[in-house]
């Protein structure tokens, strides 16, 4: 299954984003991949500083590995350049799928 959420970055940060995540931790990319989680791309619209992201699924979202170490250590290292919740967790907002093509 393939899902969509949209997530807010704060403004001036768009080059520390993506250094982040092109120098993403192996044990946490390991950990999405042992979820079943696969085809993940992050797409940001610079106008309104949102993230796009959109995944492949045969298990866990990973907005449901919230509990694990890795993640809640990565959600503290990402919090100074993103919107949050209380626990560091990104906010999240689920999108509707309302069009595919193959």
């Amino acid at each position: 299954m393939k899902i969509a959420f949209a997530m807010k970055m704060k403004p001036g940060c768009a080059v520390e984003y993506k250094k982040r995540h092109d120098e993403i931790w192996p044990e946490l990319s390991q950990l999405l991949k042992d979820n079943g989680i696969s085809d993940y791309s992050i797409f940001l619209e610079e106008a309104t500083n949102t993230l796009f992201a959109v995944q492949q699924q045969s298990g866990s979202s990973s907005q449901d590995l919230g509990t694990t170490a890795i993640v809640q250590k990565w959600w503290a290292y990402m919090a100074d350049i993103m919107e949050t919740n209380p626990d560091n967790s990104p906010v999240s907002i689920p999108l509707q799928q309302v069009f595919h093509m193959d």
